[in-house]
């Protein structure tokens, strides 16, 4: 199986091309590029559009507009090769690239993206509730960093691997492959515009 799979939620868009749970090539860059990078993971494998048998996408939570291309150019692409579509969340893709970390997004509007309880939320980075030695991981880590470091957390170097949500444990987490319009993005809250109206 050939599997194409990007994340586009967070300030660094990942994809990543593999084959029967080998990774043939990575890219990151930005959302605007996820299909040009998608184009030269195929061009660099030697693979065409046509041989791709599933796709695999980020949900977020992030980027409201991340979050809408990325779904987009996954079903659009789904849809034009007729293929099966996952969503996986964001934030389970940072925690499985760094096992025992709690994976923290940044939200904007002073609140990040994580999981309470074993749920997706938003809310006030100083809020965490952290238990001793915690290890804090993704772009609001790295914003928040004084703040969850003052809470107990570790939080890796900005420059660490550990902070981006590669696209490669997406497809390790994705085993529900579905029809591409049921997969529906994670956004946790209303959109800036929409809030301000």
């Amino acid at each position: 199986m050939l599997t194409l799979a990007f994340d586009t939620a967070t300030s660094v868009a990942t994809s990543a091309l593999v084959r029967d749970g080998e990774l043939l090539g990575e890219r990151s860059s930005r959302a605007v590029r996820v299909l040009a990078d998608a184009e030269e993971l195929l061009g660099h494998a030697g693979a065409e559009p046509g041989e791709l048998t599933r796709v695999v996408v980020g949900t977020g939570p992030g980027s409201f507009t991340g979050v809408r291309m990325g779904l987009a150019a996954a079903r659009g692409l789904a849809f034009a090769l007729g293929l099966r579509l996952a969503g996986i969340s964001t934030l389970d893709a940072l925690a499985a690239g760094a096992p025992g970390a709690l994976p923290v997004v940044d939200a904007g509007r002073r609140e990040v993206f994580t999981l309470v309880d074993g749920m997706p939320a938003a809310v006030a980075p100083d809020s965490l509730r952290l238990g001793p030695g915690a290890t804090c991981v993704g772009d609001g880590a790295v914003r928040y960093r004084d703040v969850l470091e003052a809470l107990g957390a570790r939080v890796p170097p900005r420059e660490s691997e550990l902070h981006v949500p590669r696209a490669r444990f997406h497809v390790e987490l994705a085993h529900e492959f579905v029809d591409p319009e049921a997969v529906e993005p994670l956004y946790l809250r209303l959109p800036d515009a929409e809030q301000a109206r």
